[in-house]
């Protein structure tokens, strides 16, 4: 509901600006504009933009050949994502790369991981180059995370002193060279930069677990969509905050598009604003009309860190040019509920309520307090909405990377159908007469808000898995109504279609009432 008031606040927000504007455009502006440097320095300062030749010649060719590895490997999916109740294909093609057990959500879609290589964790890749491309993203990932470190502390400095003398670049270089070297840094060298509480502020926001990667050649969409505001032209991905970071967190992001000499640069005679068959970032202050815009080109092997709030008080779109890209998204995702481990813990809390008769081995529950009854049931829908449904709504994907999800869903398919089970037996005990009356009527009605609720999630997933944006997808692609199970199948306690366990259920309660 939450999300749902957001998506219409944000919608208001875009129609009350559009009627603003009429058939105006707003201004924006390019490094070609003489303004330019003075706009981004007082209105977009935590945008920090590095050109290709700061980075190490050795890593923009690892990066770059797994970019193209991964392509050829089929790697790179168009999501099928939920926009105002809608199915809708993404024109940019992605796949998440990151720690193991980690996921991504964004426009109701959970993404899940590619792990790439973590000592501790035995990854099996479908080819060995597929190794060497996670390989290869983890190295830009410690290398964007340092780069971020050093732009976080100079933003610090120079926000305290306005000047930043050759002093404080002397001691970002330091305190940069100890940080690559060993990966952390001790409070004695932290001292000389930044303080302890402020180190550890500046690796929290920098530290980055995953990557989305992106992918898209313009040349073979049917459409894109036009940049409403501006008039900046195609768009590859519309104004938007990036979603699920951790509060404050910098985004970095390394762009490799595909540049030949007959695109590097449009042959037109000087153009009014960007030149279309760049790839550039946009960036504009959120819901306002009076800031112009900014429009940044993106050559290959460049890179741009957000930093700090700049996610949150501004939005960014990526303008399209006419050859085909890459790009790279390290992100800060807050994982807090969403990990492998935390939703295993989660599955663990629920099933403490079960037990078994040691001699009958017949199962019953612990409690009946609503409070148990009502957490076990959300658990349950969490597990089956946000992780199994989610998963197979993807189909079968990832095999083309590596198999390493298939267990866990294994498992946490099995605490699941024990779930399942859980469900059953509050069912029959809500059934019996010898329950307190006050404590019964409570139960019902959480347990049947929570039962309601699976009913609804249950056909709202059945009907995405069989919608036209769905079945456009590549067969290997196409959603898994997954679990389903028809009335026959005995080994399940409960239908499918709670439809006449609701009704029951609600006659139950008129009953007593």
């Amino acid at each position: 509901m939450k999300r749902r008031a957001g998506e219409r606040e944000k919608e208001l927000k875009k129609k009350k600006l559009l009627e603003e504007l009429g058939e105006n455009r707003l201004p924006y502006m390019t490094p070609a504009d003489a303004d330019f440097h003075q706009l981004w320095k007082t209105k977009y300062s935590k945008l920090i933009f590095r050109k290709s030749d700061t980075i190490p010649e050795e890593l923009h060719q690892m990066v770059q050949e797994g970019f193209l590895t991964l392509r050829k490997h089929d790697c790179f999916f168009q999501d099928l994502v939920r926009i105002k109740g809608k199915d809708f294909v993404t024109p940019v093609s992605r796949i998440l790369i990151g720690n193991p057990g980690c996921t991504y959500k964004y426009l109701n879609t959970r993404l899940f991981t590619v792990p790439w290589p973590t000592e501790g964790y035995d990854i099996k890749y479908c080819s060995p180059r597929v190794h060497d491309a996670c390989k290869a993203l983890i190295r830009l990932n410690d290398y964007l995370h340092i780069e971020a470190v050093k732009a976080l502390q100079g933003q610090n400095l120079f926000e305290s002193k306005e000047i930043k003398d050759s002093t404080v670049i002397d001691r970002e270089q330091n305190f940069a060279t100890s940080f690559m070297e060993k990966g952390s840094v001790s409070k004695d060298q932290s001292s000389c930069c930044v303080s302890e509480d402020d180190y550890i502020s500046l690796k929290n926001r920098t530290s980055y677990n995953l990557t989305l990667l992106n992918y898209m050649d313009p040349l073979q969409m049917l459409y894109l969509k036009q940049e409403p505001y501006f008039g900046m032209g195609n768009m590859a991905v519309s104004w938007h905050h990036d979603e699920n970071l951790v509060e404050r967190s910098t985004v970095a992001v390394y762009s490799y598009s595909c540049e030949g000499s007959a695109v590097e640069e449009s042959n037109e005679q000087k153009l009014n604003g960007r030149d279309p068959a760049i790839w550039h970032v946009g960036l504009k202050v959120a819901w306002d009309i009076e800031t112009p815009g900014l429009a940044i080109p993106l050559h290959q092997g460049d890179f741009y860190l957000m930093l700090d709030d700049l996610n949150m008080t501004h939005q960014h779109c990526v303008l399209a040019g006419f050859s085909p890209r890459f790009s790279s998204t390290h992100r800060v995702a807050d994982c807090s509920r969403g990990t492998l481990e935390y939703i295993f813990g989660q599955c663990e809390l629920a099933l403490q309520n079960l037990q078994t008769d040691s001699e009958s081995m017949a199962l019953s529950l612990k409690s009946l307090e609503t409070a148990v009854v009502k957490q076990v049931e959300e658990i349950h829908n969490e597990v089956e909405f946000e992780w199994l449904r989610q998963f197979w709504f993807q189909g079968k994907r990832y095999l083309k990377c590596t198999d390493w999800w298939l267990k866990p869903m294994a498992k946490l398919e099995e605490f699941w159908r024990k779930m399942e089970v859980m469900t059953s037996l509050v069912l029959s005990e809500v059934g019996k007469e010898e329950q307190i009356e006050e404590q019964r009527n409570e139960t019902l009605s959480c347990f049947l808000l929570v039962l309601t609720e699976r009913q609804k999630l249950r056909k709202e997933w059945t009907a995405r898995c069989q919608s036209e944006a769905a079945e456009s997808l590549p067969e290997d692609q196409k959603p898994e109504c997954h679990p389903f199970w028809t009335d026959d199948e005995c080994n399940m306690p409960l239908p499918y279609d709670l439809e006449e366990v609701i009704a029951n259920l609600q006659n139950l309660v008129q009953s007593v009432e």
